[in-house]
């Protein structure tokens, strides 16, 4: 999943340099979702990792 954030974050990149607003908002808004969830998800594995003692 983190992969399919940088990917966003990328394609958000290049089409800001090439004027592209609308498809850059667009990338860049999918890619924060997709961070968040990742690191939503992350958290979790790690309090249910600790969890068996």
């Amino acid at each position: 999943m983190l992969r399919w954030t940088v990917i966003f974050i990328i394609l958000a990149i290049v089409a800001g340099i090439f004027g592209f607003g609308g498809i850059a908002a667009g990338a860049a808004s999918i890619a924060k979702i997709l961070f968040f969830i990742f690191l939503v998800l992350f958290i979790i594995s790690l309090i249910s990792g600790r969890s068996r003692v």
